[in-house]
Order: C-alpha cells, then sequence, then structure tokens
C-alpha cells in the first residue's frame, strides 16, 4: 500500500465519520464537510491504486 492509498481510505475514514455525526447530530455543515472529504479520500486512494497499477507494470 503506497502513500496515496493510505491517507486516501484515512480521509475516507475521517469523512465517514464527520457525515454520520453531522447526520446524528443535525449539523447540516459538518454533514457535509463529511461527504466533501470521503469524496476527496475515494478520489486520493484511487490515484494511489493507479500509481500501484503502473508501477507493478
Amino acid at each position: 500500500m503506497n502513500k496515496d492509498q493510505f491517507k486516501g481510505r484515512m480521509h475516507e475514514a475521517k469523512g465517514k465519520v464527520k457525515e454520520v455525526t453531522g447526520k446524528v447530530v443535525g449539523n447540516a455543515e459538518l454533514e457535509q464537510k463529511g461527504k466533501i472529504e470521503n469524496a476527496a479520500g475515494k478520489v486520493q486512494g484511487k490515484f494511489g491504486d493507479l500509481k500501484s497499477d503502473i508501477k507493478k507494470r
């Protein structure tokens, strides 16, 4: 696992926690920030996956 994959997965997890917390406490802003961080983490994770695939070839 390269650093982009790791960081992406961490951002996904933090974003999901923020999203769920925002939903539970009724904080729409926190929920939205969580969704954004989750999406950014997915992009970074996919970039890391792509780098890993290219490196293997």
